[in-house]
């Protein structure tokens, strides 16, 4: 009777840890969604002795942050490739088209981490993947956390990220605009995104 009650016990016990290590790591993620109105998307690409800069207007995204443990964290972003903005309507309209983005066929371009690494107090590298254009690539950003870390209710990061090459996601222009065209195969990203702690 006595073994029988001790076991009773320990099971009930065993199953108290697990609850609370549950809701304990359950409540360790804070999720924080993109504010399209504090954030911006853009680019900048050198054309013969200038350089052209764009922005994508439309977009979306997610950041799980796990204070305790950063490494646990995540973010995945969407992207309307149709939102693209250089300030030249001819020459967006041409980017949206087949010989560039495509973007009837390719409409959205997204990330998805697979990795955080702490670089720092306010800083990390999120290696993920991002798709576009039907191309997957890996690529690193270097995020800059710009807001108070102790700011539970928005947080806001600085991103870069190594040139991306045109070539690797098949944005190509035709052989002949190429030779003429001037545009360089790197392209500079810069971000900042501006997140809201979800409800």
């Amino acid at each position: 009777m006595t073994a029988l009650f001790m076991r009773r016990v320990l099971r009930n016990l065993i199953a108290t840890f697990a609850i609370a290590a549950l809701s304990h790591a359950a409540s360790a993620s804070e999720t924080y969604k993109f504010d399209p109105s504090g954030s911006t998307i853009g680019f900048a690409v050198h054309q013969f002795l200038g350089t052209t800069h764009g922005k994508f207007t439309k977009f979306s995204g997610k950041i799980d942050i796990d204070r305790e443990h950063p490494e646990n964290s995540s973010v995945t972003a969407q992207i309307d490739v149709r939102s693209i903005d250089t300030r030249i309507k001819k020459r967006d309209d041409h980017l949206r088209s087949p010989e560039f983005f495509n973007v009837e066929k390719f409409p959205q371009m997204t990330f998805k981490s697979r990795s955080v690494k702490r670089t720092g107090s306010e800083s990390g590298d999120i290696i993920g993947d991002l798709t576009l254009h039907s191309v997957t690539k890996p690529i690193a950003l270097h995020v800059k956390l710009l807001t108070p870390i102790s700011d539970t209710r928005r947080t806001r990061w600085s991103v870069t990220t190594d040139p991306i090459m045109r070539r690797d996601f098949n944005l190509m222009f035709a052989p002949a605009t190429e030779s003429i065209s001037g545009i360089s195969q790197s392209v500079a990203i810069n971000i900042e995104i501006e997140a809201r702690r979800a409800e």
